[in-house]
């Protein structure tokens, strides 16, 4: 990966979110249709969701975002948890075709969205780390959409304002400088995926790296 790919001041590429989520569909759903119904069941990181109930919220925030439909309330706990409660009687192939759909047609939908929707492509790609996570799948916050995430990590965090951070890690050439210009940044060494373990607030449990200036949790973009 260049300095190019991971500039801080780089502009938003509209087609980043849309190419993210391809190419983590073309890993995800041939694993997803491989499994066996039981794995559906496992436990993943996030408290409280299985796999299937992970994969339904992912099917049905894309499905949201390729129809447009936002209501009052959308993507909180409560919408959530609604989503996932309508989708109960389908099929877990079911789920998988919905999610394969959005994946496929969502970019373009946010990429029109001027920004405002690139962090829903984030977070659905960290979920698809959550699945394979639970499956035992190495590499789980990792593989082929790493660049585009990181890249995608940079820019959202900066433009939310969040702490600063000064990364070195171990699988890109050049320091990535995230969140706010302004403010005195922390430092991170480790590997990139460890990093997007620490912005998604994921576990990083037996995992070696150091952090110095920030604390683990000021680092949690998703809350």
């Amino acid at each position: 990966m260049t300095a190019d790919a991971v500039r801080h001041d780089a502009p938003r590429d509209p087609e980043l979110p849309g190419r993210l989520l391809t190419t983590e569909r073309d890993v995800l759903i041939p694993l997803l249709r491989s499994r066996p119904d039981a794995d559906f069941a496992l436990r993943t990181a996030c408290p409280g969701w299985t796999v299937r109930d992970v994969l339904a919220h992912c099917s049905a925030a894309l499905s949201r975002v390729v129809e447009g439909r936002f209501e009052e309330g959308v993507f909180s706990p409560e919408s959530n948890d609604r989503d996932i409660a309508e989708r109960a009687s389908w099929s877990n192939q079911d789920v998988v075709d919905e999610l394969e759909r959005g994946m496929t047609g969502a970019g373009a939908a946010i990429a029109r969205a001027g920004g405002a929707l690139d962090g829903v492509a984030l977070g659905e790609w960290v979920h698809a780390g959550d699945v394979r996570e639970a499956f035992g799948e190495p590499g789980a916050y990792a593989g082929a959409g790493l660049p585009v995430a990181l890249r995608l990590l940079v820019r959202i965090s900066r433009e939310r304002g969040h702490v600063a951070l000064r990364a070195d890690v171990d699988d890109v050439d050049d320091p990535l400088v995230l969140g706010s210009a302004g403010s005195p940044p922390g430092r991170f060494i480790g590997a990139a995926a460890t990093l997007v373990r620490l912005y998604a607030g994921r576990p990083v449990i037996g995992v070696h790296y150091e952090l110095a200036g920030v604390r683990e949790s000021e680092l949690n973009l998703f809350g």
